[in-house]
């Protein structure tokens, strides 16, 4: 059968005593750094984990911010809008109302001088009508020299009654 040599023997207690001592000695020693490196790995993918958390949660801030921001430069800009129309209106409506006070006084200074036109037109009327008055009485004239006189002091005041219109529309 088997012969049972002490190297044998001595084989099997080294190899015990040697599994024993590699057991204290290495064994434990690496598998507590292993247990160790396990335990920082596991820590550093926990930490990543939250700080990966934690920039969805400002990610998510940020994004709501940004709309807000966004809501709030369209609110402004549509106040703009609004301001700028109202400013518009306002400035043609200023506009208008000149207009209509800067008409209105060249209506009264054109109703003026077409007064002032007409009262000098009367006056100068005036004066051929009496010329013509004073031509016929400083002699008496025959029934067909008078008619001759008269005709021509009318066509005197019709050729002068157009350069007044002329007057009142130069003045207009």
């Amino acid at each position: 059968m088997l012969e049972f040599s002490v190297t044998l023997l001595i084989t099997v207690i080294n190899i015990v005593f040697l599994t024993f001592i590699l057991r204290k000695i290495l064994f434990k020693p690496v598998t507590k750094f292993m247990t160790g490196r396990t335990k920082q790995v596991q820590d550093s993918l926990e930490q990543a984990e939250k700080e990966k958390q934690n920039a969805k949660e400002v990610l998510g801030l940020y994004e709501k911010r940004l709309a807000n921001a966004e809501a709030d430069a369209d609110q402004i800009i549509q106040s703009a809008h609004e301001q700028a129309k109202a400013d518009a209106q306002r400035i043609i409506n200023a506009g208008k109302a000149e207009a209509e006070r800067i008409t209105e006084t060249a209506r009264i200074n054109l109703e003026r001088e077409r007064n002032a036109a007409m009262a000098l037109f009367k006056v100068e009327a005036a004066s051929l009508v009496v010329q013509a008055a004073s031509r016929l009485l400083k002699r008496e004239l025959a029934g067909a020299e008078q008619q001759h006189y008269a005709a021509e002091a009318l066509d005197q005041i019709v050729q002068n009654v157009p350069s007044s219109r002329a007057v009142l529309k130069d003045k207009s």
